[in-house]
């Protein structure tokens, strides 16, 4: 069952703002895990004709050249992939052969949270319309990214896996075929959890001899002090409760089991349901209506149960660590070690260029979070390292606030440009 759909039944119910539902929806960036399926090497697929994939749906209505594409994982699983080549104007900006920009979602959306404002105010199309070449990755198990090469997404197998693999094959396999695409290294973005896949890929040396520099929006390496009661139940929840939820292996929000998991979060005298919004993300400062309109046609989307319990698990623990199976023995048997093995982001090299913007207002990646994620960066080198502290910003602001294009694309594009 899955968190956000619950979500969403218990919001329709109650009589939730369109915009409270809407950022409860977006901001569920926060943990849970996996059974059996509420819907009862690496290598490229070539470019897939599709009428109702991403770029028909919203990136060629709004005057963008747009391709979509197929990526399979050394796992098996089949991955969306879209490319917006140029801007608008079809000219590449500063002349000679455009930069790749490879933008990743967070958790429970995909990657149409890149393009849901106007072309002014969309991260993906004010890249393309600042010269760069823009991919846009869709993790597996979202509508656009639910084949396998073997499995099928109506069984628990299918949905056996945690962010812990989307660092070892999703993230690996859209770098290097991007990479195989363009012969050029790219720029990353990742926001929220799109920031803990790279980080822990980053950790580990992959994935970096093909990029250029890594942008990082709300990051969630870090989730000891989410501040909202209702984040704080709901981590407590996925670590506990929803296991003994036989056969819920994928974690729909569109499905209807959640809503009873989110009746009892609702009924803790200190959590307001009817503004989930700042419950759960903070409040966020800058979003418009209409776009949240549109969002909600499109969002949520699915996950692995798995990959909510591992997030949970960090909320729980407060470190950056593999999945962790639950006792000594499992873990064992997967790690050769009692515990899930640690990832050590001071491993990242100190001249990797990276560019991190958080806001004073995210309940999720709370300031206090992000400190000691920056306290593993501290030997960074300084002309690589820039950080960016936006006081008004909260979790959804990043990447649906109509004014993040003045105060965060732009710095972030000027960034690109200085790799």
């Amino acid at each position: 069952m899955s968190l956000l759909s619950s979500l969403i039944l218990v919001l329709s119910k109650l009589n939730f703002s369109l915009l409270a539902l809407a950022m409860t929806l977006l901001a569920l960036g926060a943990p849970h895990r996996a059974f059996g399926s509420s819907r009862g090497a690496f290598s490229a697929i070539s470019t897939v004709p599709q009428t109702d994939g991403l770029c028909a749906l919203s990136v060629t209505v709004q005057g963008y050249k747009c391709q979509e594409f197929e990526v399979r994982t050394k796992d098996g699983y089949i991955l969306s992939v879209q490319r917006i080549p140029e801007g608008r104007g079809g000219g590449n900006g500063a002349g000679g052969a455009k930069q790749p920009v490879l933008l990743q979602h967070g958790v429970l959306v995909d990657g149409m949270c890149w393009v849901v404002n106007s072309p002014d105010e969309s991260l993906a199309f004010v890249l393309a319309d600042n010269g760069f070449d823009v991919w846009i990755a869709n993790a597996r198990g979202t509508r656009f990214s639910s084949k396998h090469s073997s499995l099928d997404p109506t069984r628990p197998e299918y949905w056996n896996w945690s962010w812990d693999e989307l660092a070892a094959y999703d993230l690996p396999a859209t770098v290097d075929f991007v990479y195989g695409q363009t012969g050029q290294k790219m720029h990353y973005v990742g926001h929220s959890m799109g920031t803990l896949v790279a980080l822990a890929s980053f950790s580990q040396n992959k994935v970096l001899d093909k990029l250029r520099s890594a942008a990082l929006l709300s990051p969630v390496a870090y989730l000891s002090h989410m501040t909202t009661l209702f984040g704080i139940l709901a981590a407590k929840a996925f670590v506990g409760e929803i296991t003994t939820l036989a056969g819920i292996a994928e974690f729909n929000p569109k499905g209807r089991d959640v809503a009873e998991f989110l009746k009892v979060l609702c009924s803790d005298p200190g959590v307001d349901c009817y503004d989930l919004v700042t419950e759960i993300t903070g409040k966020n400062c800058c979003l418009n209506a209409s776009t949240v309109g549109f969002f909600l046609k499109n969002e949520p989307q699915p996950t692995a149960t798995k990959n909510m319990v591992h997030l949970a698990q960090t909320v729980r623990d407060g470190v950056l660590s593999k999945y962790d199976y639950g006792t000594p023995h499992f873990n064992m048997a997967h790690y050769g070690q009692a515990r899930p093995p640690v990832y050590n982001l001071t491993a990242i090299p100190n001249d990797f260029p990276i560019f991190l913007s958080y806001g004073g207002q995210d309940s999720l990646a709370d300031p206090r979070d992000v400190g000691t994620l920056l306290d593993n960066l501290k030997l960074h080198d300084l002309d690589k390292l820039t950080v960016q502290f936006v006081k008004d910003f909260a979790h959804a602001d990043f990447i649906m606030g109509i004014t993040a294009k003045d105060i965060v694309y732009n710095a972030m594009v000027a960034f690109f440009k200085r790799q």
